[in-house]
């Protein structure tokens, strides 16, 4: 969008939009209806910025928020893992907590 100096003298005034996978440019004209357009196109990329940026900050809380929370989840982890290993347990196959079974000499020391 934006103010063009053609041959003919003066400033027209043009917008372009994407159809398909080409530029389309649509000549608006010049004098106060053209610079009425331009006001009212200004005021709706204006908008438009405002908008992007409120999704941008919003979206900028809720990854900070999910980091927070992946820190947690990774610390609770780890805190369960030394609470089962310190209990005798072991992870089967990287899967499952299972405890461990006693060697036999161990199992005939208690018995």
């Amino acid at each position: 969008m934006g103010w063009e100096r053609r041959k003919r003298g003066g400033l027209y005034y043009t917008t372009s939009r994407r159809e398909g996978g080409r530029i389309v440019r649509n000549y608006i004209g010049r004098g106060e209806g053209a610079e009425a357009i331009a006001q009212l196109d200004a005021l709706d990329q204006a908008e438009r910025a405002e908008e992007a940026a409120a999704w941008r900050a919003e979206r900028e809380r809720q990854e900070a928020k999910d980091r927070e929370f992946k820190a947690y989840c990774e610390l609770v982890d780890a805190t369960t893992a030394a609470v089962l290993t310190l209990a005798g347990y072991h992870r089967h196959d990287r899967g499952q907590w299972r405890r461990r079974r006693r060697a036999k000499s161990e199992a005939k020391a208690q018995v």
